[in-house]
């Protein structure tokens, strides 16, 4: 076997066109491991989706929406989710966010509070009981849920969120909107809204501002309820024992360690107005009455006036700049691409009105042609998380190649031999990126280049600088012995070929049983070919540049 590799390493060496050979395909095969991310065939994100047993629907009606319509739009979710065999079971958390959980602590959802909002929490069956993962479900039931459900009230937003994988962020694609004016900002934001919505593979897309809705104020007047013999008490408790409720006594019983409060409040129907009119809640008013001091009975309607109101929304600030935040989720891909062509959209339906430059990374700032207001669009969430760590990973990753170019420099006192070693061990790439291009074919879902890839790659780079640093010392060793350079490189490569190929082995077989895992099979899969591609660059490639070194000797 040995002298069979040193045979072929041999006449590799001998043939000029045979090393010609070698490195043109060397190099088409880096150029096409390259090609791959425009290309689009293999596709990079920070974290794939991670299979869990629960996920979670967010319900936002408009502001101003009654419990009763929140309820029928919970009812709606819950007969469809109910058809589902994998459905374990249903919790429903209406006017307020679930405890918290991971998901909800990121997100905030358990700051929710109000008539308008709900929670939703689907349990599932376990992991190995069910064949279909919790983010295909979620991505198959998303469409069937919104469908049926928001035209039951105009404007409601329904989203479906999966426990996340990694990064805590609000959303895999945050828009963050700053400006002056608050009427220009929100008109601003709600067109850009429209054109991410209509981005291709980008879901659950919202705008986290407040409505601006038509209430009733209730106004109090004193001095008639001072003539009627009543209280400003006693006209807040029947107000708020009406329609919100209250506990009026206690009772007591010999089961129960407490008092048992007794809650008082009108049925649904009592409550509810015909029509949404200023006469209608005057009119429901005048049935309620209290009684004075001298047992005369004073309807409600007598000592309160209704007016019409718009609503106050609270004004949302980042370091004392205002703002409207716009969310989005993207369905199985990563958040990079859909988020270039939302970018790519934004630039081009609002060039007509606004003046566009390009800021920091993907940012953009705006100028309205006609009024001169700027505003600025500032890309966050998931996405951002992603281009931080590939870029920090990348970061890395250059540096490790700079210390390993300096101490073979130092060690070697030949640029050279450095360079032979830096390139043997940065070719390692071509085996990672079409690892997860293999994986892709056979895998069912995508299979992303995420950030544990590129830890695996960054680990790497020590095995293969080890593989060449064996050939290089073995090979000037036995050229110190009088043995012709070509036959040195040959014997070095054949009999280090047995070490290299048990330590590939012993990382391939490792590294197997974290390429099924849903996080870090990225490092298993990088680990895995970037392996494989190390042994063949260390055997054949390195053997030919070896061969070219004139410090070699």
């Amino acid at each position: 076997m040995m002298a069979k590799i040193e045979h072929f390493i041999y006449s590799v060496l001998l043939s000029v066109s045979k090393k010609r050979w070698v490195l043109l395909i060397t190099l088409l095969a880096f150029i096409a491991s390259l090609l791959m991310f425009p290309t689009k065939l293999v596709l990079a994100k920070m974290l794939p989706g991670k299979s869990s047993n629960t996920f979670s629907i967010y319900v936002d009606l408009p502001n101003g929406s009654s419990h009763l319509q929140t309820h029928n739009v919970n009812t709606c979710i819950v007969s469809l989710l109910q058809q589902e065999k994998e459905v374990q079971n249903i919790e429903v958390f209406s006017g307020m966010g679930s405890p918290l959980d991971y998901a909800g602590l990121v997100k905030g959802s358990g700051f929710k509070m109000g008539e308008h909002v709900s929670e939703i929490v689907v349990n599932l069956t376990g992991i190995h009981a069910r064949e279909e993962a919790s983010f295909t479900m979620v991505h198959r039931l998303r469409p069937l849920i919104q469908k049926a459900c928001e035209p039951l009230v105009k404007g409601t937003s329904i989203k479906m969120v999966e426990q996340p994988a990694g990064p805590p962020t609000v959303a895999s694609i945050v828009i963050e909107l700053y400006g002056k004016n608050e009427v220009s900002l929100n008109a601003l934001a709600l067109e850009v809204k429209q054109i991410v919505a209509q981005t291709k593979d980008l879901v659950d897309v919202d705008t986290l501002n407040d409505d601006i809705y038509t209430k009733f104020e209730l106004v109090v007047d004193k001095e008639k309820i001072a003539r009627s013999g009543l209280s400003i008490q006693q006209v807040n408790e029947i107000l708020y024992l009406a329609f919100e409720g209250m506990s009026i006594t206690h009772k007591n019983s010999a089961e129960s360690p407490t008092q048992i409060p007794l809650f008082v409040v009108l049925s649904d129907k009592s409550k509810m107005i015909n029509h949404f009119s200023k006469e209608e809640l005057l009119s429901k008013f005048s049935s309620l009455k209290l009684m004075n001091m001298q047992g005369m009975m004073i309807p409600l309607s007598e000592i309160v006036s209704v007016n019409e109101v718009q609503s106050k929304p609270t004004n949302m600030s980042k370091n004392l700049e205002r703002m409207v935040t716009i969310v989005a989720e993207t369905d199985l891909v990563s958040q990079v691409y859909p988020l270039l062509e939302a970018r790519a959209n934004i630039k081009e339906k609002l060039a007509n009105r606004y003046e566009i430059n390009n800021s920091h990374l993907f940012d953009l700032s705006l100028k309205d042609k006609q009024t001169g207001e700027i505003y600025k669009l500032v890309w966050d969430g998931e996405m951002k998380v992603t281009m931080d760590t590939f870029r920090d990973l990348g970061a890395a990753f250059i540096a490790a190649l700079v210390l390993i170019f300096l101490l073979m420099v130092i060690y070697y006192k030949s640029f050279s031999i450095a360079g032979i070693i830096l390139l043997g061990s940065f070719l390692s790439i071509i085996g990672v990126i079409f690892g997860h291009w293999i994986m892709d074919l056979f895998s069912k879902d995508t299979f992303f280049l995420t950030a544990t890839s590129l830890i695996g790659f960054i680990a790497l780079m020590g095995i293969s600088s080890r593989n060449s640093l064996l050939l290089i010392d073995f090979s000037m060793s036995l050229i110190h012995k009088g043995i012709e350079k070509k036959r040195a490189i040959a014997i070095a490569s054949a009999t280090r070929a047995k070490p290299i190929l048990l330590t590939a082995a012993a990382i391939i077989l490792a590294s197997t049983l974290l390429a099924s895992d849903p996080i870090f099979g990225g490092l298993g899969v990088a680990l895995i070919f970037g392996t494989v591609a190390a042994v063949i660059v260390s055997l054949i490639f390195v053997p030919v540049l070896m061969d070219s070194a004139k410090d070699i000797h």
